[in-house]
């Protein structure tokens, strides 16, 4: 047998170190001193990861070899941490020496190892989770009473009596992602919103596509100190999510923690234009005619979706069906002031095509876009689309006109 095809001789663990590791654990010694026992009975450098990716304590030989560890790389093993079922972190190692632990050993220590990380983190996951709780309760009006948002609020260390904002923050990735990356999205936000102000609050939200969403609300009597939160927020999840497309929309202060539904309502007013349009960074107040649509979105979006409906859902299914581009050619022709030789240049296509475009839409939806009419229900069509956090759908089309060429995405 070849030296390469022999099977890696087991590490077994001496009852000294089994007695080390139980000693950490039933001491409460903390994480560092139960990893590092946990090292010694694996006999292999050994990180503990959380489910936000955060490190929670290395065992190692050497820097080198920590460096080496938290890579990641091919020559590092992964142990998922689960209880009951639930994920609650990672164990990463490599083998100091050229032999693996014993399975049963491997099983014992990483139950243990999740066990203890469980019960370390669980009163801050609790306190997060209530934090959650009370977000998504207050901008879903379920909590009314100024004197109950007062005493939750309280509870969770926060005081909304001065005023305050909602931000909402929003990363998709550009690819496909491992782990719990959405769970490191919120961990970095509330570092970032908690540094603007010690007694931000921040939920998950539900982004209307493949991303993360996080929900804060931050305490102040401030717009500026706001936005400067939203900045900061926006700044640090760029700077810690390599890979993302990042948004964090803003709403205004909140004088009356009563009011806070309606500041909810205008941050994600702000989030879904802001993500449509693809800026970073957008203010409720900087909406424009948008900002006319609030009140159907918050009191009756039922109607809103009905607008939709009647005036630019036909084009989107249509694209959606046959990959084609009525909607952005409709949006690219409204935005150019019906000028269709601008148009053709912006979508990189013949005038022709963009005619051709512009009368099918008028055949699927019954409004005609070059007419003065048209456009006012097609523009306000447009804007409910994005205020619902409705893409807009583009695709490549080979169609009559366009000479076989593909449409580009813009």
């Amino acid at each position: 047998m070849a030296a390469e095809d022999k099977p890696r001789a087991r590490a077994k663990a001496d009852d000294a170190s089994i007695e080390s590791l139980t000693a950490a654990i039933q001491s409460g010694a903390g994480l560092p001193s139960v990893v590092r026992a946990a090292s010694a009975v694996l006999s292999a450098s050994v990180a503990l990861i959380d489910r936000a990716s955060a490190v929670l304590a290395v065992a190692a030989a050497s820097p080198d070899e920590e460096r080496k560890l938290l890579s990641g790389g091919d020559a590092v093993n992964r142990v998922e941490l689960r209880v009951a079922d639930y994920p609650v972190g990672e164990m990463r190692w490599r083998p100091i020496a050229d032999a693996e632990p014993e399975p049963v050993l491997m099983g014992m220590v990483t139950t243990l190892l999740g066990l203890e990380l469980e019960r370390s983190r669980s009163p801050e996951w609790a306190s997060e989770e209530a934090a959650g709780d009370f977000v998504r309760a207050l901008l879903a009006r379920d909590v009314t009473d100024r004197g109950d948002i007062a005493a939750r609020a309280a509870e969770l260390g926060a005081d909304f009596s001065g005023g305050a904002g909602v931000l909402i923050a929003r990363a998709v990735p550009h690819s496909a992602q491992s782990g719990d990356w959405r769970a490191r999205v919120m961990t970095i936000a509330l570092r970032a919103v908690r540094a603007v102000s010690t007694g931000a609050l921040a939920a998950s939200g539900e982004h209307p596509g493949e991303g993360a969403e996080v929900i804060a609300i931050v305490p102040t009597e401030e717009d500026e100190r706001l936005a400067r939160g939203a900045s900061a927020l926006a700044g640090e999840l760029d700077q810690e999510l390599g890979g993302f497309a990042v948004m964090v929309a803003r709403s205004r202060v909140a004088s009356d923690p009563v009011d806070l539904y309606r500041a909810g309502q205008e941050a994600r007013l702000a989030a879904n234009v802001g993500e449509a349009e693809g800026v970073r960074e957008l203010a409720f107040e900087d909406t424009g005619s948008y900002r006319l649509l609030l009140s159907a979105m918050s009191e009756d979006p039922a109607e809103l979706e009905r607008f939709y409906s009647e005036t630019v859902e036909p084009l989107v299914a249509y694209d959606d069906q046959y990959e084609t581009a009525l909607v952005k050619t409709v949006e690219t022709y409204l935005d150019h002031d019906g000028n269709v030789a601008a148009s053709a240049q912006k979508l990189f296509t013949h005038r022709h095509t963009v005619r051709y475009r512009l009368e099918r839409a008028k055949e699927l939806c019954g409004h005609d876009v070059t007419s003065t009419e048209g456009r006012e229900k097609l523009g306000l069509g447009l804007k409910a689309m994005r205020v619902l956090g409705i893409a807009s759908p583009i695709g490549p089309a080979g169609e009559p006109g366009s000479q076989g060429g593909k449409v580009a995405r813009g």
